[in-house]
């Protein structure tokens, strides 16, 4: 992400190559911004397989599901599965070897150094051509032509030409660039709505953006006015009307009028999903709810977000699933898992991959 993110890795992403975690696997540290969401497949370490159930389809790598489908490779074969795990598209062009989730029906497909969009037939709808591309969303993608990124819409056609150093996603009509090593927003007609004027800069989520002036971090509104004071040293995104700040090494939560929801009191803090939130305190893994107190606590080495009401924990080296309440419902057999998505998870299971149901079945050959 952007400069004051730590580096922290979500659940499985040091196995896919992704950048921001919900494109490259391998998530990007704090330096710059991310690069474009999509998935490089990597053979993952080998680990004696799992006995969970009879045949279950297993891939050389995974990815999680987006509008219906998620990337695969299965042996030489490159493409998407349905949520039945049936082979819908396999990608033909032999020079592809980085796809991405689709996002608006398109997704981010590389062919040796250059990137282009295919659609979900698996032909190109955007010739190979830019250096990097990211996801679109409300319409458009920020991708980088010969030296610079500006913004194309679905038919490819530039509609802000590439005039910045770096560029950003659209998140409530406005998009963070970055120019003379300072960022700005834009709009969807490439007019300046704030200013080059910020030494580091987030996307807008509940009307607020992250925004860093000397060391300090605070909160934009969308007309440009510092809408929460630059008081803090580390600040995140707002995620169900909270955003998780650090002040010192501490880390706590406030509301969009910059009020403290949840005083710094933890090591270490992740965003709100589904009314949770994992912290680190004392050496202990553990979910707060939104008053702060610790609603889910174990034995976990590590904690990932809640997703579709079941969370993935690793124990003793293994992981598993637990639900809103702290009961574990998926035991501990897999050597990594991610995020539920569309009803499915990708696990690994041995040197493969698979998808687990919420009732902890995976999904099977048909």
């Amino acid at each position: 992400m952007l400069s004051n993110l730590l580096g922290w890795t979500a659940m499985g992403c040091s196995l896919l190559a992704i950048a921001s975690c919900s494109g490259w696997v391998s998530a990007s540290t704090n330096s710059e911004h991310p690069a474009s969401v999509m998935v490089k497949f990597i053979k993952p370490t080998s680990l004696e397989a799992s006995q969970i159930m009879p045949e279950p389809l297993l891939f050389e790598t995974a990815a999680d599901f987006a509008e219906g489908t998620a990337a695969v490779r299965l042996g030489e074969k490159l493409g998407y599965i349905d949520h039945k795990g049936v082979l819908i598209t396999e990608i033909a062009d032999p020079n592809v070897g980085i796809i991405g989730n689709f996002s608006e029906e398109l997704a981010i497909a590389r062919a040796g150094e250059y990137h282009g969009y295919i659609d979900v037939s698996g032909d190109w709808a955007i010739a190979v051509q830019f250096k990097q591309a990211k996801s679109f969303s409300e319409g458009l993608a920020a991708v980088q032509g010969r030296e610079k990124y500006g913004f194309v819409n679905t038919r490819g056609q530039w509609v802000i030409e590439p005039e910045f150093v770096l560029a950003e996603s659209f998140s409530e009509g406005l998009a963070v660039v970055k120019q003379d090593n300072r960022y700005g927003y834009v709009d969807q007609h490439g007019d300046f709505a704030i200013p080059i004027q910020f030494k580091d800069a987030w996307q807008f989520s509940n009307q607020r953006a992250v925004v860093k002036v000397d060391n300090q971090y605070g909160y934009l509104a969308p007309d440009g006015n510092i809408a929460i004071p630059l008081t803090f040293d580390g600040a995140f995104t707002f995620s169900e009307g909270l955003a998780r700040v650090r002040q010192g090494s501490q880390w706590g939560f406030i509301s969009p009028d910059g009020e403290q929801a949840i005083p710094p009191q933890f090591d270490y803090a992740s965003d709100f999903s589904e009314d949770r939130a994992v912290v680190l305190q004392r050496g202990q893994w553990g979910y707060i709810d939104r008053t702060g107190e610790m609603a889910v606590s174990g034995n976990f080495s590590y904690a990932a977000d809640f997703s579709e009401g079941l969370a993935a924990v690793q124990i003793e080296g293994k992981y598993g699933y637990v639900d809103i309440g702290g009961k574990m419902v998926i035991e501990p057999i897999f050597q990594n898992a991610g995020p539920f998505s569309e009803g499915l998870a990708r696990v690994q299971v041995g040197d493969r991959w698979g998808y687990v149901k919420p009732n902890g079945q995976l999904l099977t050959q048909q």
